[in-house]
Formats: structure tokens, sequence, C-alpha cells
């Protein structure tokens, strides 16, 4: 991930992990590139010095933001915008998986927040298919289910 961060954003100032699963990743990818690292909570802690960003970051600072995986892009988008309030430029969300959902790309793209996955859920369709781990009738029920999960089971 780290190589990939770096062939396409350059080298950003900060690496920030979204809480909760994107915060072992985002350590060990701010370690292996050697810069600082911080993390966004979900939601502002009700005590103490209620955070809601949790490091040191300065105006201005590029961040890439790490994410465990994308479904709406709810989680992702409000980290985004607790860094950009705090004037902070957002180069990406890198995320290890996706589902592709296009309420995610919607959203995204209303934010107007970059965002790219290492793994996606048509891929992993494709390659269970291929590797015969599932039917192509289980895959076109998955393929049913992305295009409308909410109105699926119905």
């Amino acid at each position: 991930m780290a190589s990939v961060i770096f062939d396409l954003y350059s080298k950003p100032d900060v690496i920030g992990g979204i809480a909760t699963g994107g915060i072992a990743q985002g350590v060990l990818i701010a370690q292996d590139m050697g810069l600082p690292f911080i993390y966004v909570r979900a939601e502002a802690k009700k005590h103490g010095t209620e955070n809601l960003i949790e490091g040191e970051i300065q105006e201005g600072q590029s961040i890439i933001l790490i994410e465990d995986l994308i479904s709406t892009g709810g989680s992702s988008l409000k980290a985004a915008k607790a860094l950009i309030d705090a004037k902070c430029i957002v180069k990406s969300i890198i995320s290890i998986f996706t589902y592709n959902l296009p309420v995610a790309d919607a959203a995204f793209k209303k934010a107007n927040v970059n965002h790219m996955s290492l793994c996606d859920f048509p891929t992993l369709i494709e390659r269970a298919t291929e590797t015969n781990y599932i039917t192509e009738a289980a895959a076109d029920s998955l393929r049913n289910w992305m295009q409308n999960p909410e109105g699926w089971s119905k």
C-alpha cells in the first residue's frame, strides 16, 4: 500500500487511519514511509480533550487516509470532513477493500473526495468464479445484490 500511495500521490505529510479498522494498517504504512501518523475517531471523545482527531496535524498538511473497508463511504467521508475542517488537504482515502456500491461512488463525488481501493467486490466475485469457489449462479446473485443491496432481500 505504501508503494501505491507513493506512485499515485507522491509522499504526503501525514498518514491517517480511520477508526477503527484503518488504524493498524495506517500505523504500519506510516512507519514504512517514515511519516507521522494520526487517526480520526468515529466521534469526538466524551471526556478529557474531547478529540475527534488524535495526533498532531498542522493546517495545510497533505494526508492520505487509510480505511479497511468502504461500503457506503459514510464513515470515510466523515473522517475526511474532520480533516478538511481542520484545514488539511485530504489527497485520497485508500481502502483495502470496497464493495463498489453506487451509493458510495455518488457520495465521494458529491463530497469531491478522491478514493481508491486495493481490491473490490466485482474482482472478488470474478476470481471466486474463475477458481470454481462459487458457481456462476451464485456470482449472478452477488452481482444482483451489488446493484441494490438495500432492496435485494425484499
